[in-house]
């Protein structure tokens, strides 16, 4: 790779460090669509592209959310008995989404990702509101459901499981700080488990570049974790320093801009 485009890869991390810090996303929503066009323009075949943009997009995901959490921890904003209930279903869910995108056409996978985005991002926007009894987390098998459902999602676009995990713990009034931060733990599992199952699905595809891992694009991934596992803590400590209302309008706002950009290529692609 050319000295600009380490360095174009790199202020990409920049970006997505300090995202993932302060939202506990881990920035493969941001990271796909240009990974995407860039191993276009790279020459690489066209019906690898968008598997290995989402894979590559993966990997990274578990260093940052690595660093991510980490920096939460430090603030004491993780809660791990949430976390140690999601996370069998969690990693089950990773592991079978990316076999689910691999035959599951497109145009559908996009329309239900943009619902499900808007959906959150709507119910972030309306805020906490007055319900007759008090709405708590779900038991075990509840939280192991819930945990299956938001890995499965995540794996299947290589995200980090923050735009479906946050706008759930909220629902069931955990305060947004701490759902961020647990997502931002969750993230690493999600991340992992995804990754192991684009490299399995691409380790017998012979007409993978250079420097392929399965379906993980190595030279890509380096640029971008460096850049984010140094930037993320940054993130992380402002998330600790603004207003509740603002993280709220903030995650859903990044919800509606993805869902609003999954549906634009949807009707692209469809044209």
């Amino acid at each position: 790779m050319s000295v600009s485009l380490i360095v174009a890869l790199a202020a990409l991390g920049v970006v997505v460090g300090f995202v993932a810090g302060l939202l506990g996303v881990g920035g493969g929503l941001t990271i796909v669509p240009l990974l995407a066009l860039l191993f276009s323009h790279s020459g690489f075949p066209a019906s690898h592209v968008v598997h290995m943009a989402i894979a590559t997009a993966a990997a990274t995901i578990v260093f940052t959310s690595l660093s991510s959490a980490t920096a939460h921890h430090a603030h004491q904003a993780v809660v791990w008995s949430v976390f140690r209930a999601l996370l069998p279903g969690v990693v089950a869910g990773s592991l079978i989404g990316p076999q689910i995108a691999a035959h599951m056409p497109s145009l559908l996978l996009a329309l239900v990702f943009s619902a499900v985005a808007a959906v959150a991002a709507v119910r972030l926007l309306r805020g906490p509101r007055p319900t007759t009894r008090h709405r708590d987390l779900p038991g075990s098998g509840g939280l192991m459901l819930a945990g299956s459902v938001i890995g499965t999602l995540a794996s299947m676009v290589g995200a980090g499981g923050a735009f479906v995990a946050v706008p759930f713990m909220t629902w069931c009034n955990v305060d947004i700080r701490k759902a961020v931060a647990t997502s931002a733990a969750l993230g690493l599992p999600i991340a992992a488990a995804s990754t192991l199952g684009f490299i399995v699905a691409g380790w017998n595809q012979s007409d993978l570049p250079r420097w392929s891992l399965g379906y993980v694009y190595l030279p890509a991934l380096a640029p971008i974790v460096v850049a984010s596992m140094a930037v993320a803590p940054l993130g992380a400590a402002a998330a600790h320093r603004w207003p509740v209302a603002v993280m709220r309008r903030l995650f859903a706002f990044l919800l509606l801009g993805i869902a609003t950009y999954m549906l634009w290529r949807t009707v692209h692609a469809g044209a």
